[in-house]
């Protein structure tokens, strides 16, 4: 199965309650690039789990508009207060673990299954270390995606990339 985890679009620079921070121009411009990008790589998504911060679930609405349009959301997303960019990486890969759990057995092991994780930096890092080598802890650009092979048996997997709006500009 795969995980991908990715970190909002650019966000404004507004003092106040930071979970009300919206996307500027650019972060709603990396997000619509990322939906392009997953609608290219992506297998059916077998869940989209978002941050309640406003820019995450603006990233998130423009993802899912190229998702939806292709038929490659099985859900609507859901809000989870666990990916804050406080939320402790530990409580939720016992959530993933958890949820996959509940999958069918012939879907849980399917490589074109994939759940997806809206959320923040220190969180999406952290995530990766929790669900990878914990080792590995990198930084996020705005708007990337991390790709993590998850194996549902031994509840580890491995990063095999992380790929960001500006990469795939230069390509």
């Amino acid at each position: 199965m795969q995980i991908f985890i990715m970190r909002h679009g650019e966000a404004a620079n507004i003092t106040g309650d930071d979970s009300l921070r919206p996307l500027t121009d650019q972060g709603i411009l990396e997000a619509k690039i990322m939906g392009r990008w997953l609608l290219q790589k992506t297998p059916k998504l077998l869940d989209v789990f978002v941050s309640p911060y406003i820019r995450a679930q603006q990233t998130c609405e423009n993802v899912s508009d190229f998702l939806i349009k292709s038929n490659l959301l099985m859900t609507q997303p859901k809000t989870l207060d666990l990916i804050t960019p406080s939320g402790n990486a530990q409580h939720m890969h016992d959530f993933l673990d958890g949820l996959l759990s509940q999958c069918n057995e012939v879907d849980h092991g399917d490589k074109n299954l994939a759940v997806l994780f809206v959320s923040h930096m220190p969180f999406v890092s952290y995530f990766v270390a929790q669900l990878t080598d914990k080792n590995q802890m990198p930084i996020f650009p705005t708007g990337a995606i991390a790709v993590i092979d998850y194996d549902t048996k031994c509840m580890q997997g491995q990063l095999l990339d992380i790929i960001s709006p500006a990469k795939l500009n230069s390509e």
